[in-house]
């Protein structure tokens, strides 16, 4: 959500002389040390509510908030106001602000196409590399301009996220990944609203292809019954589900992808069984949820494909749990529109 503010005085200083600042120009938070005043702290909460009214005023000029750049200006924004306030001391506040001002500096400037690179800034880790690709795919994809909004902000929260591993590791950046996951769903829900190409030469509209609705199936470690799926996982495969209905879409085909994690001391074949008992269990879970069994293929992947890698994670319970994406069987409902 946005950030709301009282005006302030910079605020209305910057609009009314309608000041552009230049590439270089840099909004500076105190350092950490120095926020213990209510005037350090307030002159800072002035240069969030500037930066916001000049978000503010380039939509009031015209640039809609599902633009590509002033999501991510905004989210920008957000996840930095977001990690000042939680009194975080890094260098994260100030470098998520930054991000952020880059793009304000640059529509203010009418530059076109904006930059589309996201920086981990901070150092943030890199996590969950699936989602990051399924980002891409939208991002390079024809109905781009649908989803840019999510698309957006799932990537800076990707960095959030990748940001809070460093500091408190996977507990803390989990709130986040979900976040992520959300944004990404929603992405792709929005991009295949607007999946219909224009009219062909011959003048029979062109269907592009749906993206697939994805969900992963998460697992206790060295475990694949019924009872061992995380519940919350299993609530996104049911949003999955909710969702095509929802969208009037016709399912297609079910692909089913068992996974493990590396933690394999009982060997490389073991995993791959692991990761085989893993699919079957969800395949059951997918009829038992009226999917026809005929639509179900299933795979197995064993450790060989990681979307998280968790390097230098100690005590173990924090690397089991850090490396609980792994542990998945990826669901992908690959669907249609049934007029077409």
């Amino acid at each position: 959500m946005p950030i709301r503010f009282a005006s302030s005085a910079l605020a209305m200083a910057l609009l009314a002389a309608g000041a552009l600042a230049d590439a270089s120009a840099q909004t500076q938070l105190a350092p950490p040390q120095a926020r213990i005043t209510d005037e350090v702290i307030a002159a800072d909460l002035d240069a969030y509510q500037a930066l916001q009214e000049r978000l503010r005023a380039l939509n009031a000029a015209g640039r809609p908030l599902r633009d590509y750049g002033m999501a991510k200006a905004q989210c920008w924004l957000d996840v930095s106001f977001h990690e000042y306030t939680r009194n975080d001391r890094s260098a994260f506040p100030q470098a998520a602000l930054a991000e952020s001002e880059k793009l304000v500096v640059l529509m203010e400037q009418g530059a076109h196409p904006l930059p589309t690179e996201t920086p981990l800034v901070n150092d943030a880790r890199y996590l969950r590399d699936d989602l990051w690709q399924r980002l891409r795919a939208l991002q390079a994809g024809p109905a781009a301009a649908c989803a840019a909004q999510a698309v957006a902000c799932g990537e800076v929260e990707l960095v959030h996220a990748g940001n809070e591993f460093n500091q408190q590791q996977w507990r803390h950046a989990k709130p986040y990944i979900q976040m992520a996951e959300d944004l990404v769903n929603e992405a792709e829900a929005a991009g295949r609203q607007c999946a219909v190409a224009p009219a062909t030469a011959e003048g029979v509209a062109a269907t592009a292809p749906l993206d697939p609705l994805v969900a992963n199936v998460l697992f206790d470690f060295d475990r694949h019954a019924y009872g061992d799926i995380r519940t919350y996982s299993l609530e996104s495969l049911d949003r999955a589900l909710a969702r095509i209905q929802a969208e009037g879409l016709s399912v297609r085909a079910v692909e089913v992808i068992g996974h493990a994690d590396r933690m394999d001391g009982r060997g490389h074949d073991y995993n791959e069984a692991l990761s085989a008992r893993r699919a079957e269990t969800v395949r059951a879970v997918l009829v038992g949820r009226g999917i026809d069994n005929a639509l179900i293929s299933y795979a197995y992947r064993g450790d060989r494909e990681p979307v998280q890698r968790c390097e230098g994670v100690k005590p173990r319970a924090a690397l089991l749990e850090c490396l609980l994406p792994n542990r998945r069987v990826e669901v992908r409902f690959v669907v249609a529109r049934p007029d077409r």
